[in-house]
């Protein structure tokens, strides 16, 4: 899934839970499924922060080199 369908479902799910139309046991399911949910795209920004300060050195490196 990509971080933008992972929100799309988190929002879901909290939906559900706010409902209180669900059992415990869904409740439980569905919260355990938001914890994964987080975990995921806590894991995918993180990814993206470190591909970002690798990119933003290659190009402070770039503009800082004189011309050649």
């Amino acid at each position: 899934m990509t971080f933008e369908q992972n929100v799309k479902r988190l929002e879901e799910i909290l939906e559900e839970l706010e409902s209180g139309k669900i059992s415990l046991d869904e409740a439980n399911k569905l919260f355990q499924e938001a914890i994964s949910l987080s975990k995921k795209s806590y894991e995918m920004l993180s990814e993206s922060k470190g591909k970002i300060t690798v990119l933003k050195k290659e190009i402070e490196s770039f503009v800082e080199k004189p011309y050649e």
